[in-house]
């Protein structure tokens, strides 16, 4: 297992950005411009395609010694051996994920704006936090807005906190100076010509930080 990285560029896989044979590009291209954690992300594929498609992201993630996160089925990451799962408010229970996957997996818990259930669960099941959309995203229209204070709210609670939602290399200098620990970013990685060049942006962002 991959351990948890402490800050930086979080990969998160769109099907629709990265079809086909171009998830194993683009991914790869994202790890060489220097993301420190990828998720497996796909509402529409499942069975042996979802478990072929898993089992080579976590070979290239491997490769890069960067974690593979598998987003809302906790099976799958058991199955595969990836390094954990991420679960959303409605998910299968965190504890549960818990005692499946073992004590050394990552579980990232959604929490949207709520720092309380943040509070809830960061340490004990959850390894880190996840808040947002703090931005206009089309992976997570349907989600309510979070206010950025939520990110310095939840410092205090010991676990990484992850920003998503309508994330840009505009807008995230002020979402990583308000606490985020890792940006969770699809449309504003994927979705760019270079994708290596775009990773490569994002991760120096965090560059002024890398002494807290």
């Amino acid at each position: 297992m991959n351990p948890l990285p402490r800050r930086g560029l979080y990969a998160i896989t769109d099907p629709f950005l990265l079809p086909g044979e171009r998830l194993l590009s683009g991914v790869a291209a994202a790890l060489k411009g220097g993301a420190v954690m990828v998720q497996y992300r796909d509402k529409h594929c499942s069975g042996r395609e979802a478990r072929q498609r898993g089992a080579q992201l976590l070979e290239l993630c491997r490769e890069y010694g960067v974690p593979l996160i598998i987003n809302d089925n906790p099976d799958l990451a058991h199955e595969l051996g990836a390094d954990g799962v991420h679960l959303g408010r409605s998910d299968p229970d965190l504890a549960g994920s818990r005692q499946r996957l073992g004590s050394n997996a990552i579980i990232g818990a959604s929490c949207q704006g709520d720092v309380e259930h943040a509070a809830l669960v960061a340490g004990n099941p959850a390894d880190y936090v996840a808040f947002g959309r703090f931005f206009t995203s089309n992976t997570k229209s349907g989600a309510g807005r979070a206010p950025l204070h939520v990110l310095e709210q939840a410092r205090s609670l010991g676990v990484p906190r992850v920003a998503i939602g309508g994330i840009t290399l505009d807008n995230a200098p002020p979402v990583i100076a308000a606490g985020a620990d890792l940006l969770a970013v699809v449309q504003g990685l994927f979705g760019a010509e270079d994708i290596e060049a775009r990773a490569r942006a994002f991760s120096q962002l965090f560059e002024p930080f890398v002494n807290e």
